[in-house]
């Protein structure tokens, strides 16, 4: 199958173009042994046969500066490979040809059979810029097709192109200097490399480049040494030659340059959107709609799903004769599904904002506004987006990390955006606040119970800058961070690339994270089923003869063997021998069975606590909060849930993971469960530690 790479700078309409080619006949994978993505699709030629589009990462330049970068150009040099493409397609913006041609004379020196497409022709014409395109090709040896990747215009063009013999550009645009020829020479002679600018990057980036055998490295560090050529040493010198003769060109193929007195819409919107005061207000409101969105557009379909998965377990219970294996259908697998399906709306939601945003050029602005103060903390502009993202749920806030090209960076913003408070912690929060919290105005105006709800998200955010800054001391990486990105024109978005991206989204989620999700839900399900001895088998006999003489009703008495199952079950032995550990916090081994159920999920709290207290139901939080309040500690007499406990819970699931959806994610953006131990671990601790100070200073 004819294999066809899509190379060019972000933003140069490249994903757009492999929608196009590909539209849903695509699907995402990792470079062989490395974490960076790439999406690989099919596309029917003229000709009927079938071609494979590889679509790869943003680049400027053959010489790397991040890890994405530096995958593309190993992949770009290494003919040798399998996987080398037959053709690149190198799509560039044509309204900054000086800027992409630096990596289109790049690819031609390399000596792949090229085709550069010129895209956003559209913008070109109403810049008042016109090229000489037959000039163009000529003197660059490639064809040269002009589309526009977001409308579709010229991509049949495109293909009949790619179905045609594409010979190797005969031009040599940057000719080795004379100190390299020799060692130069002595590398295509010894490892048969294609062509002399080929084996000068070879000399030029050693160590970037994987495939290289030792005895190869060996022997080009040997040329190094022999003919004193250090990594880097001409590469200023090359960039200075490669720039004039790119303007050379365009002096030759340019028949109307763009009108430089025309001000163009974008700057003057980046006055008022990139401004240093107005530019963070609409920010900041632009994120207030899409939370409130997400909250109001994602609450109906979630509530759906909910209770479709619900009354499927509660068909599959009534219908399935009694066993293990109904029961795991029916309170395990099928719940864990549910946990799985029910962020679909959430995460569709959110992506289409961010796809918006992208696709509108309005995200490229955020970055920029934002860079200056997130740096101070070891991230950079393109963290914002996932860390407000984490207010409505973890899970897409850090699949959106993938838009961060610096790995410590990236991998800084991972660690945190658990930490902001996500809306999985409100049913928690609610009702504690409820138990504690007098429902008192102050001043005359603020609600005393919806002030501490702020309070709460806002030391969620502190605690993720504060983490952030201190994670930046911790990883000792050299890798430096500099935000060079190109502020693309303004446009309404394509849809089609919203739908897509939002597909792509959530089916990466489903098939990755909920492998990993329905996995621990099973394991929990067994935990809480199952025991030692004969208790749970004989719960109704120990009941009756724990309260004999009492006249109990029959809901009341299942509400009592329900928590009976619990308190015995491995879950609940889980439960009781934690309670030497999280006894400093003011907590029982009830309170340790929800800490251990709710990592399935933060809101399984109220839940868990609904079944502990002996509640048939736990939609009735009125119920809960009533039975909760009225809780005795044996210890003390008075109330299990003072101000002390109250807080201290609330401080802890604040900070604490208790999420193994946001694990599984973690698990798979980071490929490895190395960060998800560490953030499970420091979040921990974190929560445990500030629980025992709130509960000691509040005792």
């Amino acid at each position: 199958m004819l294999k066809i790479a899509l190379v060019g700078n972000p933003n140069s309409g490249k994903s757009s173009l492999f929608n196009f080619l590909t539209g849903l006949n695509q699907k995402t994978g990792n470079f062989p042994g490395v974490t960076v993505e790439k999406h690989v699709g099919q596309c029917k030629m003229p000709d009927k046969s079938t071609a494979q589009i590889i679509d790869l990462p943003g680049i400027y330049s053959l010489y790397p500066r991040s890890l994405d970068e530096q995958i593309v150009s190993e992949y770009l040099l290494y003919h040798k490979s399998p996987e080398c493409p037959d053709k690149v397609v190198v799509i560039v913006d044509a309204t900054n040809l000086k800027r992409s041609l630096l990596l289109v004379t790049q690819i031609i020196d390399v000596g792949l059979p090229t085709i550069l497409v010129l895209n956003m022709m559209d913008l070109v014409a109403k810049a008042g810029i016109s090229y000489n395109l037959k000039a163009l090709a000529d003197e660059l040896g490639v064809p040269v097709v002009p589309i526009n990747a977001r409308t579709g215009t010229g991509i049949d063009q495109l293909k009949k192109v790619l179905s045609e013999p594409t010979p190797v550009s005969s031009r040599t645009i940057f000719p080795v200097f004379d100190e390299s020829k020799e060692g130069v020479k002595a590398l295509r002679d010894h490892l048969g490399v294609d062509n002399d600018y080929e084996a000068y990057q070879y000399l030029q980036q050693p160590n970037t480049l994987s495939f290289l055998k030792p005895e190869e490295r060996a022997f080009i560090d040997q040329i190094k040494q022999t003919f004193q050529f250090f990594p880097g040493k001409f590469h200023g010198a090359e960039t200075v030659q490669r720039y004039g003769y790119i303007q050379s060109l365009l002096d030759k193929v340019t028949i109307h340059p763009a009108d430089a007195t025309k001000v163009r819409k974008s700057t003057k919107l980046d006055k008022i959107l990139t401004h240093k005061v107005w530019g963070y207000g609409i920010f900041l409101a632009i994120l207030f709609l899409i939370f409130q969105s997400i909250f109001a557009w994602a609450t109906v379909p979630m509530d759906f799903i909910d209770g479709v998965f619900a009354s499927l377990s509660n068909f599959l219970s009534e219908s399935l004769p009694e066993g293990p294996l109904a029961s795991l259908l029916a309170q395990g697998i099928v719940p864990g599904i549910g946990g799985i399906v029910i962020f679909i709306p959430q995460i569709a939601i959110l992506f289409a904002f961010i796809s918006i945003l992208e696709e509108s050029g309005y995200m490229a602005r955020v970055v920029f506004l934002m860079d200056k103060i997130m740096r101070k903390f070891g991230l950079n502009g393109k963290s914002v987006v996932p860390l407000m993202s984490g207010v409505a749920c973890a899970i897409p806030a850090i699949m959106a990390t993938r838009t961060i090209d610096n790995w410590k960076e990236r991998i800084i913003t991972i660690m945190v955006t658990p930490l902001m408070s996500c809306s999985a912690r409100l049913p928690v929060f609610t009702i504690l606040i409820a138990l504690i919290v007098p429902e008192q105005l102050v001043w005359g105006f603020f609600n005393l119970q919806g002030l501490a709800l702020m309070g709460l998200y806002l030391l969620g955010f502190a605690a993720a800058l504060l983490s952030a800054l201190l994670i930046k001391a911790l990883i000792r990486i050299n890798e430096r961070s500099f935000l060079i990105m190109e502020m693309p024109a303004y446009r309404w978005p394509k849809w089609s690339n919203v739908g897509i991206t939002i597909m792509d989204k959530t089916k990466a989620f489903i098939l990755e994270a909920g492998k990993v999700i329905l996995a621990i839900a099973i394991i929990l399900w067994v935990l809480a089923s199952y025991g030692p001895g004969d208790k749970l088998e004989n719960a109704r006999t120990y009941v009756l003869q724990e309260n004999k003489g009492d006249a109990i009703a029959e809901q009341e008495l299942n509400d009592r063997i329900a928590a009976f199952k619990l308190e015995h079950s491995y879950a609940g032995i889980v439960g009781k021998s934690l309670e030497p550990v999280i006894a400093p916090l003011g907590y029982d081994w009830k309170i340790g069975i929800a800490l251990v159920t709710s990592f399935a999920a933060r809101e399984v709290f109220v839940g868990t606590m609904a079944t502990i207290y002996s509640i048939g139901s736990e939609e009735d939080q009125t119920t809960i909060k009533s039975r909760m309040r009225d809780e005795i500690n044996p210890e003390t007499g008075g109330p299990r849930y003072t101000p002390a406990v109250g807080f201290s819970l609330l401080v802890f699931y604040t900070f604490a993971m208790q999420c193994m959806s946001t694990l599984a994610v973690v698990y798979r953006e980071t490929k490895g469960w190395k960060w998800p131990l560490i953030q499970l671990a420091y979040m921990t601790i974190l929560a445990y530690a500030s629980a025992f100070v709130m509960y000691q200073i509040l005792s």
